[in-house]
């Protein structure tokens, strides 16, 4: 432990309370205290060796001796109370108060004590204030008018030294003065020192909270211009903090968001605390969430001085207020509203779904049910009824027809349940798709020419032969062809082709029924989604059909498109490949494909521009 350690300690026990948690206040004590009690204490030690070598002191000099109580008393008022700028104005008079004893008693204005007056203002400026400074410059300056005054109406004492010792003196008043103005330029410098070391300090500790810190601080203008931004704009934009300075930033935000931007900015101008949350252009390059043209920040801003912005408010002063804002991204939490959104809307689709579901099924259970029952209780009162043969046949295929129907009900739910349940798994292996094709257009032949529709099948000859599910193949066909055959009208048409593109195999199945409204066309192929109101009930069925088309063409990993135009027909297209390749690994989401709105192409054959306005078209990839 040094020797300057132990005076440090000794002067951190003597500052006030007030000082200790301050760097720069409690430099400044320890600055005023310390030459103080040393002076005074070196002072005090060396009193007894002037005794013995001067030998009785005069009046002057026991005066000024005494003067040497004056800098404990003032480090005693200081460490009591605190008060930096009060102890500055007793030292000034302290010290102005022994430079008058001197100089009255040795010549006045011409006393070597007078040049003393000018380190008054000099030891004042240490405290770092106006008023204190003025103070002192005025007592020197009052104090130097006195002695002149005083030698002007003969006060002073008759007796003058010599001419020797008046230039003794006169030295000794010099040096020590100037001694003791370098002792107080050494005290400024120290503390100037400090002080640039203290806000050093401060300065890296905010560049450092401002470099590390994930949200962006920046201080404005009312009109949104920049003065500053902390570097972590950098990451969160991708662009130099130079860029952003003035209305860069501005030029960032979307142009839908800029009135509520420069809003918030104005109402914090005025003393207001707000928040707002605007969307910014961002660099894709380096972007955490690949090619993202804006992100969602929310901005909280304030007044960079709140009591300068109500003045602003009240006296409605032209003069601008500055404000400071934090930003922070929150594109993930818009994401995750705009998801549960979704999710809310899927859920409350679900719902109604649902209940259409339970309506729809409670028609088509009940009215097979009701047929089977019906028509075999005739049967079995046939003798009292008096049935004859052709009766009885008839009412028998009857319950046949309603039973094979309550069927495929039960097995639409069946299937949709397994798919749903990742359950439904692909039997792949080698089959003709042609005479499948032939297979299932000549099943529905019969239903066809019942309801007066011509029924079209294109399969060439040379269709190769595919790998996949048959069984799946066979139902996508008969789902599709007994759809296109429900919806459309007596004297209608059904087209049903097939072709080879590449390495996929494309059906397509056309014709010219009802077609579908474009609203509806979005929710085509929806579990018990049935499309229109206004033909919703003319036509049997769950609306499990197209799903479970669509669910099947998704297991084979193939695609489905569904292009319908109002009152002029639908057009269904799937490819499916020809060779299906099983994935290694089940992908976690539901293996249901959905539909997503794209461009609009004409119903018609795609080879021909038949009209300008063509109808919505909707594309499934699964």
């Amino acid at each position: 432990m040094t020797v300057l350690s132990i005076i440090r300690d000794c002067l951190d026990a003597l500052l006030h309370p007030s000082a200790r948690y301050d760097a720069l206040m409690r430099a400044r004590h320890r600055a005023f205290m310390a030459p103080r009690l040393l002076g005074s204490l070196a002072a005090f030690a060396a009193f007894p060796v002037y005794l013995a070598m001067r030998g009785a002191p005069s009046a002057v000099e026991v005066a000024a001796f005494a003067w040497l109580i004056a800098p404990i008393m003032l480090s005693w008022f200081l460490s009591r109370t605190g008060r930096y700028e009060g102890a500055h104005v007793l030292s000034s008079l302290a010290l102005v108060g022994l430079i008058m004893a001197v100089a009255v008693t040795t010549g006045g204005i011409q006393s070597f004590a007078a040049v003393w007056l000018v380190v008054v203002p000099l030891e004042a400026a240490l405290s770092a204030s106006r008023r204190v400074v003025a103070f002192a410059s005025l007592l020197a300056l009052s104090c130097a008018g006195m002695l002149i005054l005083i030698g002007q109406l003969g006060w002073l004492p008759v007796e003058e030294p010599s001419a020797a010792e008046r230039g003794v003196l006169m030295a000794l008043g010099v040096a020590s003065a100037t001694l003791y103005a370098a002792g107080l330029a050494f005290g400024a410098e120290s503390l100037a020192r400090t002080s640039v070391a203290l806000l050093s300090r401060e300065e890296e500790r905010y560049r450092l909270l401002a470099r590390n810190m994930s949200d962006v601080i920046s201080r404005h203008q009312p009109n949104g211009a920049v003065q500053f931004i902390s570097p972590a704009v950098e990451a969160m934009l991708g662009v130099q903090v130079a860029q952003l300075l003035g209305h860069g930033l501005f030029d960032r935000v979307h142009v839908a968001d800029r009135p509520a931007y420069l809003t918030a900015l104005s109402d914090a101008a005025r003393g207001d605390v707000g928040s707002v949350e605007f969307r910014l252009r961002r660099e894709p390059v380096g972007s955490e969430r690949g090619e993202v043209d804006f992100i969602w920040v929310e901005m909280r801003c304030r007044p960079l001085d709140p009591d300068l912005g109500r003045q602003h408010t009240d006296r409605d002063s032209t003069r601008e207020v500055e404000v400071v804002a934090v930003m922070r991204d929150v594109t993930d939490r818009k994401l995750f509203e705009q998801a549960l959104d979704q999710a809310r809307s899927a859920a409350e689709a679900a719902d109604a779904a649902k209940t259409g579901f339970l309506a729809t099924m409670s028609h088509e259970l009940r009215t097979p049910l009701n047929a089977i029952i019906g028509f075999s209780e005739m049967i079995a009162q046939e003798q009292s009824l008096m049935l004859g043969a052709a009766q009885r046949k008839e009412y028998a295929q009857l319950i046949n027809d309603s039973g094979q129907h309550l069927l495929s009900v039960v097995n639409g739910i069946l299937d949709m349940s397994k798919m749903e349940s990742g359950n439904f798994e692909i039997a792949s292996e080698p089959f003709a798709p042609r005479a499948s094709l032939l297979h299932c257009c000549n099943l529905l032949a019969l239903k066809a020419r019942e309801n007066g529709i011509d029924l079209i099948t294109d399969a060439p000859q040379d269709l190769p032969v595919m790998t996949g599910d048959p069984r799946a193949f066979k139902q996508i066909v008969l789902n599709l062809v007994a759809n296109a055959i429900k919806f459309t009208e007596r004297g209608g048409q059904v087209s049903v082709s097939a072709a080879v593109s590449g390495s996929q195999l494309t059906l397509r199945i056309s014709d010219t029924g009802v077609g579908i409204a474009p609203d509806d066309l979005k929710r085509i192929g929806a579990r018990f989604f049935q499309a229109g109101r206004t033909y919703q009930r003319r036509h049997e069925g769950t609306g499990l059909g197209l799903s479970i088309v669509k669910s099947l063409v998704a297991l084979h990993l193939g695609e489905l498109t569904v292009q319908s135009r109002l009152g002029e027909g639908t057009a269904v297209t799937v490819k499916l490949p020809l060779v299906y390749t099983p994935p290694q690994v089940r992908p976690a989401e539901s293996k249901i494909a959905t539909l997503t709105p794209v461009l609009r192409q004409d119903l018609q054959d795609q080879t021909h521009d038949q009209s300008q306005d063509q109808p919505a078209l909707v594309k499934k990839s699964a």
